[in-house]
C-alpha cells in the first residue's frame, strides 16, 4: 500500500510541476490513446477526489490518475485522502484476487473452505451489531 501511494503521489507531484505536457509524455509511455486521455481528463474534472479513488479500479485510469490530478490543479490533501483510501481497498482486493487466483485448484478440492467463511463472516459481522447495540445502551 505504501509503494501504490508513494508512486501515485510522484505522478501528481510530476503531473502539479508540468501540467499537461507530463501528462501527454505519460499517456505515450502507457501506450493511452488521444481519445482515451481526453476520457480519462473529463473524468478526472468532473469527480476530482472520486476520480482518484475509483481509478485503482480502472486498469487505463489506475496509472493516468495521479499525473492527471495534478495537472487539473486538484489539491494535495483531497487527492493523497482518496489516494489512500483506494490503497487501502484495492491492494488487498488485487493481492486477494491474485492468491485466489493461484491457489484456486488447491483450494476447489476443500469444499468447505466456502461454508467456513460465510460463516466466519456472519459471525463477525454479527458480533460487531451486537457489541455495538450493547454499547449504545450502556452509554448514559
Amino acid at each position: 500500500m505504501i509503494s501504490a501511494v508513494a508512486g501515485d503521489n510522484i505522478g501528481y507531484w510530476l503531473g502539479r510541476r508540468y501540467g499537461p505536457v507530463a501528462v501527454a509524455r505519460v499517456a505515450r509511455w502507457a501506450a493511452v490513446n488521444a481519445e482515451r486521455m481526453e476520457s480519462m481528463r473529463r473524468f478526472m474534472l468532473r469527480h476530482g477526489t472520486l476520480a482518484v479513488f475509483l481509478g485503482r479500479f480502472f486498469p487505463g485510469l489506475r496509472f493516468m490518475a495521479g499525473p492527471l490530478a495534478g495537472a487539473a490543479g486538484l489539491g494535495f490533501r483531497p487527492f493523497f485522502v482518496a489516494n489512500t483510501l483506494g490503497a487501502v481497498v484495492f491492494v488487498p482486493y488485487g493481492v486477494g484476487y491474485a492468491l485466489g487466483y493461484g491457489l484456486a485448484p488447491y483450494v476447489a478440492e476443500i469444499r468447505f473452505v466456502e461454508r467456513a467463511v460465510l460463516i466466519a463472516v456472519i459471525l463477525g459481522i454479527a458480533g460487531l451489531v451486537g457489541w455495538r447495540l450493547l454499547r449504545s445502551r450502556l452509554r448514559p
